[in-house]
């Protein structure tokens, strides 16, 4: 199985209460049982975030799930999607992100756009941006909590550094799916159990 380096959950109260019943058995100097170095996480947590959650980042969020659990994996993930800024709060996803979920059979009904909030850095265990203002975003809202946990959707495509772009500017949602669609394949690899 795989080892999730992102989040260790927290056992010291636990350790504690069977701290008397293990006698020495471990050195006083270690605060938690040696093999806590390496936790299995049950549930890996995902947030995908773009500017207004009613493009990339739903259908980043939709996609992922729908591999995870064509791949067996849906038990294993937790997904949601944000956006970084306010102005579409509580709206639907855009008619054209939903029209090519639709046309690979993922359904989004319901989904609203909603902002980021700093606790959400308690929340989530991975945060997946498009593109570098919304690694900027994550960062001012989710502050230092969160240091380490901020990645580009597209590093887990091997094309570090590049963007998706957005298509409520650029009109081309072809290609920005293409792009989600890469970088969502390449994530799940990278913290699928069996790899």
């Amino acid at each position: 199985a795989k080892v999730c380096k992102t989040f260790i959950p927290r056992f010291k109260s636990g350790w504690h209460l069977h701290k008397k019943r293990l006698g020495k058995q471990f050195p006083r100097r270690f605060p938690y049982p040696p093999f806590q170095k390496e936790v299995l996480s049950p549930m890996q947590r995902i947030c995908f975030v773009c500017t207004g959650n009613i493009c990339r980042s739903p259908m980043a969020e939709f996609l992922f799930r729908d591999l995870a659990q064509r791949a067996g994996l849906g038990g294993a993930f937790s997904v949601a999607s944000a956006a970084v800024s306010a102005e579409e709060l509580g709206n639907p996803v855009s008619p054209p992100a939903r029209r090519i979920l639709a046309a690979h059979g993922i359904d989004c009904r319901g989904k609203t756009a909603r902002q980021l909030r700093p606790q959400d850095a308690e929340a989530f265990d991975l945060f997946v941006g498009m593109d570098d203002s919304n690694l900027r975003g994550m960062r001012r809202i989710l502050g230092p909590a969160a240091q380490g946990r901020i990645h580009l959707l597209l590093e887990y495509a091997d094309r570090p550094g590049q963007e998706v772009a957005d298509p409520w500017y650029t009109g081309d949602f072809a290609a920005a799916w293409a792009d989600i669609a890469a970088g969502c394949a390449g994530l799940l690899r990278a913290l699928s159990p069996t790899r």
